[in-house]
Parts: C-alpha cells; sequence; structure tokens
C-alpha cells in the first residue's frame, strides 16, 4: 500500500547493482564462515494457522510478519488486481478497530507496518517495541477473524488503486513492460496478469466479491504467522493462542491452475513502443525453475557472475564499455512455479536494440563453451554471501523470509540453508544450466521503442526491476 513503509521484494533478493568487470581485481576468496543460524520454532494451531518464532535478542523489539498464500494468481478473468485491493481494505479497520485507528496504534506506539501484494502471497506485517508485541498480535488478530467490509470502503479504495495504477503504470516510462512481459513469458492466465490488475476491472469490483474473497482465503489455514525478536516463546505463544486459537479455520483452499511448462517454444521475439520512454530497452527471460528447484543455486550464481556489482559483471565489458548499453542487469526470480531468468539492458537513446541481442547471444554462447572462470564463480558466491547476510540485518527481513519460505516451500529452514546451497555450486554446474535453460529457443525477448522523443530522458541506465508487488 501507499505512504507507508516498504519493504525489499522478496522475489528479487538475488538483483545486484549494475554490473562493471575489473580484470586487474584478484580472485576473491570465498568465506565459507557459516552465517549465523536464524532459530526456528515451527509449529501448528488446531485452527490450521502455521506459527514461526524466532527468539532474537539484538533489540529491544519484536517484528511480526501474517503470509496469506493468495496472490494475483488465485483470481478469476474479469477480476484482476482483487488480492490487491484487498490488502487495501484490510487496512480499513475491524470489528474491534476501528477506521485509521489500526495506524494510529502502530505510530503512536514505535510501530512500523505494511502490507503487500505480489502474483503469489499476500503479506502484512508491523515491527513494534518489544514490550508492544500483544498489540500487534491483536490488531492482525482482529482483521482476520472480522475486517470491516463496507461499500464506503469499497469505493474509497478503488479510487486509491487507480490511482495507484495512473501513477505507476498508465503515466510512467517503461510501467507497461512489466505486463507485457507477463504477457509474452507466461502461458497461463494466473501469471500473465499483473498483480495491480486492469483498470476496467478494479473499477467493477463489488462488495459481494470482497466478501466472498475473504471468507475463502483469509482464513488460519491458509495463513503463517511468523514472530521474531526480543520474546519469551512461553509468552508468545500463549498471546498467539489467546488472539488466532478462536478464529475458525475453513475449507481446503480453491486450487488453481498454473502449471508452467518446462520449456519455451522457439525464442519469441516482441516488440512494442512506450509512448513515455525516451530510451531503448530490452529485457529477455530464460524459462528457468523453481525456486526450490537444484538448478535453481547454479542458476542464481550465473547471473551474479553476468551482472556482478560495480565492474565485475561477464557482460560489462560487451555491453557497456562498448557503448552499446548505459547498464546490464541479471537475476533468477524466485517464484512457485517455472520462474523467468532475467537479464535486461538499459540502452542510450541511439542505441540499438539488435546489436545488443547479438552481444547477449555471442556471450552466452561463450559461457556454454567454456563456462566462468573460478576468479569470477568465487567472486559471485562472495557477492551472494555479502547481500544475503545484508538482508538478514533486521528482524523484519528475517520474518519476511521465513514467512515466504514456508508459504512457498514448506520450508522455513531455507533461511539457513541458502548460502550453503549456493556456496556448493560448481563450475561444470554453471556451464550445465546456462546451456540447460539460456538456449535462445527457450527465451522470450521484449524490445522497447521509445515514442517519447524530445522528452527528458529519467532511464539513466537503471535496469531495476519492473514491481513485482504492489504496495
Amino acid at each position: 500500500m501507499p505512504n507507508r513503509f516498504h519493504k525489499p521484494a522478496v522475489l528479487l533478493l538475488t538483483a545486484l547493482a549494475l554490473c562493471v568487470p575489473s580484470l586487474a581485481v584478484p580472485p576473491a576468496r570465498v568465506v565459507t564462515r557459516p552465517v549465523p543460524k536464524v532459530p526456528i520454532i515451527d509449529y501448528k494451531l488446531e485452527n490450521g494457522l502455521r506459527v514461526i518464532l524466532s527468539p532474537d535478542k539484538v533489540a529491544p523489539v519484536v517484528s511480526l510478519t501474517v503470509m496469506y498464500n493468495v496472490g494475483s494468481r488465485n483470481e478469476k478473468p474479469g477480476k484482476t488486481g482483487f488480492a490487491h485491493l484487498f490488502e487495501h481494505l484490510m487496512f480499513g479497520g475491524s470489528e474491534n478497530v476501528g477506521k485509521g485507528e489500526h495506524f494510529a496504534l502502530l505510530s503512536e506506539n514505535g510501530g512500523s507496518y505494511n502490507g503487500t501484494t505480489s502474483q503469489e502471497r499476500t503479506v502484512y506485517y508491523e515491527t513494534v517495541p518489544a514490550n508492544q508485541m500483544n498489540l500487534a498480535l491483536f490488531l492482525e488478530a482482529d482483521r482476520m477473524r472480522a475486517v470491516d467490509l463496507t461499500q464506503d470502503s469499497l469505493d474509497r479504495e478503488i479510487a486509491v488503486v487507480k490511482e495507484e495504477r495512473r501513477q505507476r503504470v498508465d503515466n510512467e516510462a517503461y510501467g507497461s513492460l512489466y505486463e507485457h512481459s507477463l504477457r509474452q513469458y507466461f502461458k497461463t492466465f494466473a501469471y500473465q496478469h499483473s498483480t495491480i490488475g486492469s483498470m476496467e476491472d478494479i473499477g467493477n469490483a463489488k462488495l459481494e466479491d470482497a466478501m466472498s474473497f475473504y471468507k475463502t482465503y483469509y482464513r488460519p489455514n491458509n495463513a503463517v504467522l511468523v514472530l521474531v525478536g526480543d520474546f519469551k516463546v512461553e509468552d508468545a505463544k500463549r498471546s498467539i493462542r489467546k488472539y488466532f486459537g478462536p478464529i475458525p479455520g475453513g475449507p481446503p483452499i480453491p486450487p488453481i491452475d498454473g502449471i508452467e511448462p518446462d520449456r519455451q517454444e522457439s525464442g519469441e521475439r516482441f516488440v512494442y513502443t512506450d509512448p513515455l520512454a525516451k530510451m531503448p530497452r530490452v529485457r529477455r527471460y530464460y524459462r528457468g525453475v523453481r525456486g526450490d528447484h537444484p538448478d535453481f543455486y547454479a542458476l542464481q550464481v550465473l547471473a551474479t557472475a553476468l551482472s556482478g556489482r560495480g565492474k565485475t559483471g561477464r557482460l560489462y565489458e560487451p555491453l557497456v564499455e562498448s557503448r552499446l548499453a548505459l547498464g546490464v542487469s541479471a537475476v533468477a526470480l524466485e517464484m512457485q512455479t517455472n520462474s523467468p531468468f532475467q537479464i535486461e539492458v538499459g540502452l542510450p537513446a541511439t542505441g540499438d536494440p539488435a546489436k545488443v541481442e547479438e552481444t547477449l547471444d555471442r556471450e552466452i554462447a561463450r559461457i556454454q563453451t567454456d563456462g566462468i572462470t573460478e576468479s569470477e564463480l568465487s567472486r559471485a558466491k562472495t557477492q551472494l554471501r555479502t547481500s544475503w547476510a545484508a538482508h538478514l540485518q533486521t528482524t523484519g527481513a528475517k520474518a519476511s523470509y521465513l514467512a515466504t519460505y514456508t508459504t512457498y516451500y514448506n520450508d522455513p529452514d531455507r533461511i539457513n540453508t541458502l548460502f550453503s546451497r549456493q556456496n556448493a555450486v560448481t563450475l561444470d554446474d554453471v556451464k550445465r544450466v546456462a546451456n540447460t535453460y539460456l538456449a535462445k529457443e527457450n527465451s522470450v525477448t521484449i524490445v522497447v521503442n521509445p515514442g517519447l522523443a524530445d522528452a527528458p530522458a529519467n532511464n539513466n541506465g537503471n535496469t531495476g526491476h519492473s514491481p513485482e508487488e504492489a504496495q
């Protein structure tokens, strides 16, 4: 939601800054000392609510995350954007919390809060002083049990979400790139439409739809509650049972038709003109794997070797230093379905997308034939470890990852094993996944041609990824 504290998108945790190599830099030594283990207490309430507790005494705060296993992939044709719209409605009050009181109570007690929606989940979170743990639990439980849905609140949030779409998609350069990418890469309706939805569908949302959505998906047996911070385990368990235990569970969640094919068909290429863009952009998606597939970790290492940090990426010299591009990034996106391996290139105003694509093909072919070097492998692992350690600095981030890994893979301990899996990747693994997944026929390329030649440039080579989440 807008105008609140933001969190980093979980799906982009492997995205690094613009790449740039320096052959003079000696090979980086991979630090194998383990990242401190995150403690995990994992259990369920009788109503099906999954609970993850992780005591952390570093600071006198507590972070609460409640993640529902519902996102835009659960929507039906004609009702796109509904998961995100409902996220907004969840802040409108509940049986014992009046309109605006959720924000006021948390802010007045030193807390921060937000909610986000992606294709695969909706999440709400708070970080509060440790002595306000029960306040955060009460607020989340009250809206899980009895959110206040009215026509006035629906009309108000429809207007808010419409304006959000205007600002982030319709009136923003490259704002529609994400929607074009989804339509071309994914083959099922569940993933082909954007989280924010179409303007028409948002406007057609009905109150009875909101009530049905709430009863179907906002149940304890479709949620994960994670608590990280300075608390006593028995106190936390007692409070969670007090506030969430009486909420009834529901029937099994309806299945979705979201099975994506393992391969692309023929290396499709799509071109469109963005009337608000001044410079060309090229985005290529290779069809990858689920985030818990054994090959995912080698794809993460490969993406890091291609993109790098500063001047350390394989693609910097042939693209940026040669002045074919202003910037380039690569990332293995992490999803519950066959996820895109994404390479994105920002071009100068006079840049030639065809030359960029030729260069990408040539450099990928080199890796498929020769692999990457030991120095590149070592550096990529070091960058991944540094990035991962930085992500785990706060209780809020830990809570978010624990909730995501539990919801996506039923594996909260992934937070403790991710880097060891990345660190086990070999040179042969990287070469193998490059040949397996980065074949031209297994890709979709989207080219954005600028349509606003006289507009002031606002790209600056920034190839940051289009938002996977709606706030």
